[in-house]
């Protein structure tokens, strides 16, 4: 097994993980097998309890793991199907050290961070990295391993001295590459480069036991050439092994180009001893996916109705997989994605009394979008804007997609609109409501937060209208039943579904036991597109295969769902096409 291991310097948010995916691409396309383990020095077990505002979105594996968002950005850039294992935190490690000493398994031993903590994190790498993560059988080429956090911090001390004691259990030189990514500032007083902090961050991952084979110098322009000479002097580096990863827009795509034309597939494949001098590696596909994003000019317009959306600032982390599953689809139908971030409480009434001109702002983005998105959340703030969202566009016949609560809300609006129920609402936002259209699930726990709801793939089975083929299942290729992944404790009560069926409201997916509701969508003579699922679409969503739902939504706002359907119908009656990832179909 070869190793990759990235760690970051200077300080957080450099973009390690858009790195590593990076450098998976590269290797991938140079015809290795790659797995990735993201190390996330918290105490917490997962990414489960935390806030969206402080830690962004929290991505769902296929076997129900809750985790940090870099698993995302691998699963999207790799197309690869990651486990919780993939995700360490220190609470797993600590977690796992003391079971097995309460177990009696250090035979009476005094259980120290050295070895019994560093061995256990050793242990975890080596068994996650053999496992398969594309569907192949045998393990891997290569592990990529992002160390989050900055090198220095204390909690992160005791993976650095597990990543040292690897690199030589493994057998050292030609089995283990660092590549270590840092901030090389601008003075913008003189427009110099400085590599003073680079220089300090690789002193300190030095003193403590790991020394850097390739830099990635994170800037907002190219690292100038005196400014390489200087890292590869200073550092200790070869000056072909200091990279330069400047800025590239929004278009993350880049990166992988970016890297490939700089020769970082041969820097790391001549510390892997993997060979160097083959053919470049196959970017092809992902090189017109990159090119075709940035040349797309007409635009169509998302209004995205979320609540965590930061006080000062659009907090994007928070809805990071919604956000590129709608670039995925957008792409893919040749539209220039833009997303108007709407906070739900701004269209409420009281934000009227409170901030007229965040109001008024939040409706004007609101009726000028092409489609309206409710995204998932908890708790009830922001829900009544969220509702009057889903409200505007049943009314106003403007293409919507609810994603778990955002389905939720769908349902409520309707029973309240619709079906005369005025105090419809999810027993979540209140308990005593006399309709409760949305209700708790009974295996649920009220007591303990962490990896209690219903989580990760599931079979949603779909139900047809009065023989007609429904929307959902069009979308997904008029396939009986789709596995996507959950996340909620709340669902629609099943009492009242035939009540909705009968003003319209068809519940068109649900799970194996009919009893559980997975998918609404409005009648076509109602609507042309207004669908809520109950799971999150979002994070199966990949580059070159969009999420089916997504697609519709956005077909349906730029006026091509109708062609986007019987492409659909055509391939499930034709057998899969496989395309060059950017519509144009290459093999049956």
């Amino acid at each position: 097994m070869k190793y990759v291991v990235v760690t970051g310097g200077v300080m957080s948010g450099l973009g390690k993980g858009v790195t590593s995916s990076s450098v998976g691409v590269l290797l991938q396309a140079c015809g290795l097998r790659v797995t990735c383990i993201k190390i996330d020095p918290y105490l917490n077990i997962d990414a489960g309890t935390m806030s969206p505002f402080e830690h962004g979105e929290v991505f769902v594996l296929h076997d129900g793991g809750e985790a940090d968002l870099d698993l995302g950005n691998y699963e999207r850039f790799l197309d690869v199907t990651l486990t919780s294992d993939n995700n360490i935190t220190t609470g797993k490690i600590y977690q796992t050290v003391m079971e097995k000493e309460r177990r009696g398994a250090y035979l009476g031993k005094t259980v120290q961070l050295v070895p019994h903590v560093t061995d256990a994190i050793q242990d975890w790498i080596q068994r996650v990295a053999h496992a398969p993560v594309d569907g192949k059988e045998g393990p891997p080429d290569v592990c990529v391993i992002e160390l989050g956090g900055t090198v220095g911090d204390m909690e992160s001390c005791p993976f650095v001295d597990a990543l040292a004691q690897l690199s030589c259990g493994v057998g050292g030189a030609g089995n283990f590459c660092l590549i270590h990514v840092s901030h090389v500032p601008v003075l913008s007083a003189v427009g110099e480069q400085k590599t003073k902090p680079t220089q300090h961050g690789v002193r300190t991952l030095r003193s403590l036991g790991l020394a850097p084979n390739i830099l990635a110098c994170r800037s907002n322009s190219p690292l100038e050439g005196y400014a390489r000479e200087k890292l590869a002097r200073s550092c200790h580096v070869s000056p072909g092994n200091v990279l330069s990863l400047h800025d590239v827009g929004k278009n993350l795509w880049r990166v992988p180009i970016l890297l490939r034309d700089q020769k970082a597939h041969e820097a790391v494949l001549r510390v892997l001893n993997l060979g160097v001098g083959g053919d470049e590696p196959d970017l092809k596909e992902w090189t017109a996916r990159a090119e075709l994003c940035d040349a797309l000019v007409e635009p169509v317009r998302v209004a995205l109705v979320g609540k965590y959306m930061g006080l000062t600032r659009i907090n994007e982390d928070a809805y990071l997989s919604v956000e590129k599953a709608l670039l995925h689809a957008s792409v893919a139908l040749r539209k220039k994605l833009a997303v108007d971030w709407v906070p739900a409480e701004d269209l409420e009434d009281g934000t009227a009394q409170a901030n007229p001109d965040a109001h008024k702002a939040a409706w004007n983005s609101l009726k000028g979008a092409d489609g309206i998105l409710v995204p998932g959340g908890f708790g009830d703030r922001g829900v009544e804007g969220k509702i009057l969202a889903a409200r505007h566009a049943r009314e106003n016949r403007i293409p919507y997609l609810g994603i778990c609560l955002g389905m939720q809300i769908a349902v409520i609006e309707f029973a309240r609109s619709v079906l005369d129920m005025q105090d419809a609402n999810s027993t979540e936002f209140d308990a005593e409501t006399k309709n409760p259209c949305v209700v708790f699930m009974p295996e649920g726990s009220r007591t303990h937060m962490g990896g209690t709801m219903r989580l990760g793939s599931r079979k949603t089975y779909f139900h047809h209208h009065d023989g007609c083929t429904c929307m959902a299942a069009k979308l997904y290729g008029n396939e009986s039943y789709v596995d996507e992944r959950h996340r909620h404790r709340y669902e629609v009560n099943p009492e009242m579904v035939s009540r909705f069926e009968e003003a319209g409201l068809w519940f068109s997916g649900r799970d194996e036991s009919g009893e559980r509701m997975e998918i609404v969508e409005l009648l076509g003579e109602h609507h042309p597109f207004y669908v809520g699922v109950q799971f999150h679409p979002e994070f199966k969503s990949r580059p070159g295969k969009p999420s089916p739902v997504f697609t519709g939504l956005i077909a349906a706002a730029c006026g091509q769902l109708e062609s986007v359907l019987q492409q659909s119908h055509r391939e499930s009656n034709d057998g899969f096409e496989k395309t060059d990832g950017v519509g144009k179909v290459v093999e049956k």
